[in-house]
């Protein structure tokens, strides 16, 4: 169910003002979660729900729906599987951390790359394509913050819930 809460926040939140903190989201976080917690069967859900808040997203301010939005889909659904793989059932700080990481690290190639190959604002030389990830350097700071922040909250809520749960339990056995 946390996997699901998450989601929909996440979703929510790609629709709060927050101009000031840009690229500080819960997506990631969100997408590791919901691929360690629910069965692989379901790993569509937050891929659909995501595509369709960009489709949103891209409308209300006027961008036009490119291929660009296709490889972010592509993104997605990678980290979904990603805590499907490296998070399922073998969660630690460690590979929360390591997954985090990665999933910030891996946008921040994709979707800069994505910028430089598709979009007209830097040349088509390996120059344009440092300048294009010269670029996106200063919101690379708050990806990995938001990922790291939201991931520890996220995976830490539900290692709280399940803890509080199981002492309820156990207290409900000896009474």
């Amino acid at each position: 169910m946390l996997a699901y809460l998450f989601l929909v926040f996440a979703v929510a939140f790609r629709f709060m003002p927050h101009s000031a903190s840009f690229n500080f989201t819960p997506v990631a976080a969100a997408l590791l979660f919901f691929g360690s917690r629910i069965p692989r069967k379901w790993l569509f859900v937050p891929v659909v729900l995501l595509a369709g808040s960009d489709v949103l997203l891209n409308r209300l301010y006027g961008y036009p729906l490119g291929v660009d939005l296709l490889i972010t889909w592509a993104w997605y659904a990678a980290i979904v599987l990603l805590g499907s793989v490296l998070l399922s059932g073998k969660t630690s700080a460690l590979r929360i951390g390591g997954g985090s990481l990665l999933a910030s690290v891996s946008f921040f190639l994709v979707s800069n790359f994505a910028v430089w190959a598709l979009w007209q604002n830097y040349p088509k030389t390996l120059a344009g394509l440092g300048t294009c990830y010269a670029m996106g350097v200063p919101f690379f700071r708050n990806t990995v913050a938001g990922d790291l922040i939201f991931c520890a909250a996220f995976f830490g809520i539900a290692t709280a819930v399940e803890m509080f749960s199981r002492r309820t339990a156990k207290d409900s056995i000896s009474s």
